[in-house]
């Protein structure tokens, strides 16, 4: 992998992140009640997710500029490790042997796509 790659490919992965730290807010806002539809929508909680989702939408398109689009979707996938993980230490979810088996299969696709390249 060429070094240009590999740093797009590091801000894609980033991108994949923040996105994936907006949807715990989400989350954690819908968790919450509030008093009208306009203040369920229109708190800071939601807002900033968007802007977050904003800001991985940027990066995902600067990632493009070098990251191949057949490698795209495999960066994306990591997204499920990162709401999993989240889910567990933010939201304590349990972890059932089908999710564990689940993300080893998505980790497995990833590692044998990327020693591909």
């Amino acid at each position: 992998m060429s070094g240009d790659l590999v740093l797009y490919s590091v801000v894609f992965l980033l991108g994949v992140f923040i996105s994936s730290v907006s949807q715990v807010l989400l989350k954690k806002s819908a968790m919450r009640t509030y008093e009208s539809p306009i203040r369920e929508y229109c708190n800071p909680l939601v807002i900033g997710a968007y802007a977050i989702f904003v800001l991985a939408t940027f990066a995902t398109i600067i990632a493009y500029k070098v990251v191949p689009l057949s490698f795209g979707p495999i960066l994306e996938a990591t997204s499920y490790i990162y709401v999993t993980l989240f889910g567990v230490f933010i939201f304590k979810e349990k972890m059932s042997a089908r999710k564990v088996g689940a993300l080893c299969l998505i980790i497995s696709g990833i590692i044998v796509y990327s020693l591909s390249i």
